[in-house]
């Protein structure tokens, strides 16, 4: 299965998605941070592609998607994209969000976990330590701070499709959602992952959401910062294959 750009309709418009690999062994769900689009997981879902089904996608006013009130809220992408899930009928999936998009699966791990096979929490938002508009865009500007040419390059260019309003409406939609208190609520397998050195979601917040989540695995990626599978998939992607092999054939005890 090799298929890019593909829409999916609701309301009365649609968001983007590319939907590769084989139908064979895990499906893997893709949802990106604030400001980016399914450009963020490429490396991470080439690495993925030969283990099973991979679906990256823009949601709504990133990437190539259209901007729409119908998915303003985390709650309303959370609900859209678990109705996604839901049609592509394919059994339960391997999600996975970065920054704005653990929230979105967070949502959907908490109100249609008969969704998901396992939970991948990457650099989760928003630490609740620092959870105002300031602090957030602060923390952005420091994460960004001698970054690779590649995150800074991707970074710009996926910026520039969404306009200063729809990213500003969308760090405050962040703002009005607390991860922590849907995380005791989740029942799916769970991999939390930050890096080593990432300011936005530094490494207490992170360890507290995966003391929350009942049963999650914690791991570290070293070196890295918020964009860290822009900058390459590894060792991430290679962790996110672990962590779901792990599920499918346990150690004997």
């Amino acid at each position: 299965m090799t298929s890019d750009s593909l829409k999916y309709p609701y309301a009365d418009t649609y968001f983007v998605y590319a939907d590769s690999g084989p139908a064979e062994g895990a499906t893997y769900v893709l949802l990106h941070g604030i400001g980016m689009g399914r450009v963020t997981f490429e490396g991470v879902a080439e690495t993925l592609r030969p283990y099973g089904r991979v679906i990256a996608m823009d949601l709504p006013g990133f990437g190539d998607s259209p901007r729409s009130l119908a998915a303003d809220t985390i709650t309303e992408n959370a609900d859209l994209i678990g109705q996604f899930i839901a049609d592509l009928d394919c059994g339960p999936v391997v999600l996975a969000g970065h920054s704005m998009g653990t929230q979105i699966a967070a949502e959907i791990a908490v109100a249609r976990p008969e969704l998901l096979e396992a939970l991948v929490l990457i650099a989760p938002t928003i630490n609740r330590h620092e959870r105002s508009f300031a602090r957030q865009a602060l923390r952005m500007v420091q994460d960004l701070a001698g970054e690779s040419p590649k995150v800074l390059l991707i970074g710009v260019f996926e910026y520039l499709k969404t306009t200063p309003f729809w990213f500003v409406g969308r760090l405050r939609r962040m703002l009005a959602q607390a991860i922590e208190y849907l995380c005791p609520l989740i029942t799916t397998p769970t991999l939390v992952m930050s890096g080593e050195c990432d300011f936005v979601a530094p490494q207490r917040w992170t360890a507290e959401i995966a003391a929350a989540v009942p049963g999650a695995e914690l791991r570290e990626i070293p070196g890295r910062r918020h964009d860290a599978i822009i900058k390459s998939a590894e060792p991430a992607a290679s962790m996110m294959l672990e962590f779901v092999e792990q599920l499918q054939d346990p150690a004997p005890q």
